[in-house]
């Protein structure tokens, strides 16, 4: 799951990496997640909150709860972990999960303010790419277990 957060403060002066009060812990942020298959294409209502960030180790974790999910009756809730993309501890390029370098461009590209990076994360794979000053926040999440399964 790639996820985008827009920064509020871009004119703040901020230490590499960036402090950044939108991920802290107890923040709470609702959305959508779109999910596409061969067979049906679905957008779930979802609420998300961060339980962890270390933003020096560009890693954070939380829960998402989904409310609309299809043969569900209640809510379903999962823990996941995420790694924020900051060219330091983590680039673009997954490098896991069977997904690919062309993968993860084709992901990234749905984004639109990925689109400026795109031309420098073909040439070195991002290593490269200042995202200190970005007003824009790149991470990666993997669900990793259900919250609520059997309650």
């Amino acid at each position: 799951l790639a996820v985008l957060i827009r920064g509020q403060e871009a004119n703040a002066v901020q230490p590499s990496p960036p402090s950044c009060s939108l991920l802290t812990a107890g923040r709470c942020f609702a959305g959508t997640q779109n999910v596409s298959s061969l067979q049906k294409d679905e957008a779930w209502k979802v609420n998300v909150r961060i339980h962890g960030c270390d933003i020096e180790q560009g890693y954070l974790c939380g829960t998402m709860e989904a409310l609309n999910v299809p043969l569900a009756d209640t809510p379903v809730v999962t823990f996941w972990e995420g790694e924020i993309v900051d060219a330091k501890n983590y680039t673009f390029f997954t490098g896991k999960w069977e997904a690919s370098a062309e993968d993860d461009v084709r992901h990234w590209s749905k984004f639109p303010s990925f689109t400026p990076l795109l031309s420098q994360i073909e040439a070195d794979g991002g290593k490269s790419v200042d995202l200190s000053n970005y007003p824009y926040i790149f991470m990666r999440w993997k669900e990793q277990y259900f919250v609520n399964v059997g309650v």
